[in-house]
């Protein structure tokens, strides 16, 4: 087994968070990871990616080019990747930041108002890991509590006081994602 996914938005998106995430939790689960970030010299505001792989034997190469899994946060991230997903593969996209529909008819496009739902919760903040539970409806290697135990962990002790709100984006994500289908 080995899945490729690809994370884009804008820089201050939490696009490298989310992947972090993803990584931790397969490291945890004792998986082979790599996690490769890139961004814009702009950082908050310019563009942000990452690229994650997880696989249960070693990794041939860290770099993904066709991404059979993908996370797109705004209009110019989804203008640029979609037609870069491997026919057959999934996007969960922030339909709060994409105002047009699917070119593509080859591709399993997850559409859920992640920035919305965010918001909801108290955090706009919180708008990667809505994307993340989301991306978990298709990604059965890990579970969300799995995600909530790397959090957990790798958190920083003084952030600690962020999981409750993280967790229950977690959850709405994948809620809506599974509403979506």
């Amino acid at each position: 087994m080995q899945k490729e996914i690809l994370i884009a938005g804008f820089g201050g998106q939490g696009v490298l968070f989310a992947g972090q995430i993803l990584a931790y939790t397969a490291m945890d689960l004792k998986m082979e990871v790599t996690w490769i970030p890139s961004y814009g010299p702009e950082m908050r505001g310019g563009t942000a990616n990452c690229t994650v792989v997880i696989a249960d034997e070693e990794i041939g190469s860290p770099l993904v080019e066709v991404p059979p899994l993908a996370i797109l946060l705004n209009l110019p991230s989804y203008d640029k990747y979609e037609p870069m997903i491997l026919p057959g593969g999934v996007a969960v996209i922030n339909a709060s930041l994409v105002d047009r529909g699917p070119v593509r008819t080859d591709i399993q496009q997850i559409f859920i108002p992640a920035s919305k739902i965010a918001e909801e919760i108290g955090d706009k903040k919180l708008m990667n890991m809505v994307t993340v539970g989301a991306l978990l409806t298709k990604l059965p290697e890990l579970k969300i509590g799995d995600v909530k135990n790397s959090l957990k962990a790798h958190l920083p002790e003084r952030h600690h006081k962020l999981l409750p709100s993280n967790y229950l984006a977690l959850e709405r994500g994948y809620v809506a994602a599974m509403e979506y289908a």
